[in-house]
């Protein structure tokens, strides 16, 4: 982190210097030195592959349901005095329709996809703060919640069920200048990890992702002694 801070007065090093950090975004060569050696490591990560690799599922209700796994990411390469914004977004991974087929326990493309939900992007609700802040601890985005309800007004993540999405991180410099906004492709960096993608559904359908839920997550204890809760 010193080489990083270098000496007093110092701004953060050219973006050509690599910090050799995981997860680093693409295309950083246009991007501000402010942002360009931020780095993302997946919190979880064996968990999160573990879902994967049986097909994520998550669930979208009307008043809003949070992640599990909980989208969690360590940071580093900031400037430890600059402000910056964090904030998820979450893209369509294709133009399809899906159904579930439980005689061979797979995904079937069922049509075209339903027309694009409103976008929207949940901001971190520690923004802005200070790099030293968000490189201090693990940044976890708990409070996010996805719906299916159109007309939601609580400023929740809306999604269509039976349609696959890829989370997006995205970091964003808080620039003080005046016409900031001339530089504003140049002060943001996003990362994707493909183990985090999911199918939004409003009740699980692979009865092995249920299970998985339900023994990986702590907060599913009432559901393993027979009185669903909230997951």
């Amino acid at each position: 982190m010193a080489a990083f801070l270098g000496e007093p007065g110092e701004g953060p090093p050219p973006c050509g210097t690599s910090l050799g950090w995981a997860g680093e975004g693409l295309g950083t060569s246009d991007k501000s030195q402010h942002v360009c050696h931020a780095a993302a490591r997946l919190e979880m990560g064996s968990l999160w592959e573990e879902f994967n690799r049986l097909g994520t599922e998550m669930i979208v209700t009307k008043a809003g349901r949070r992640m599990f796994p909980t989208f969690q990411v360590k940071l580093s390469g900031l400037d430890p005095l600059a402000d910056y914004v964090l904030l998820m977004d979450f893209i369509p991974l294709d133009d399809k329709r899906y159904r579930y087929a439980f005689h061979s326990s797979s995904w079937l493309a069922a049509g075209r996809a339903d027309p694009a939900a409103p976008g929207r992007v949940h901001f971190h609700p520690d923004s802005p703060a200070k790099g030293a802040q968000w490189m201090r601890q693990i940044v976890s985005f708990d409070k996010l919640k996805l719906t299916n309800n159109l007309l939601d007004d609580n400023g929740h993540i809306i999604l269509n069920s039976m349609h696959r999405y890829q989370p997006r991180f995205h970091v964003v410099f808080v620039d003080p200048r005046r016409d900031s906004e001339r530089f504003a492709h140049q002060n943001f960096k996003s990362f994707s990890f493909p183990e985090t993608q999911f199918m939004a559904v409003t009740a699980y359908q692979n009865h092995r992702i249920t299970q998985l839920k339900i023994a990986s997550n702590p907060f599913a204890k009432g559901f393993r002694d027979g009185d669903p809760e909230p997951w």
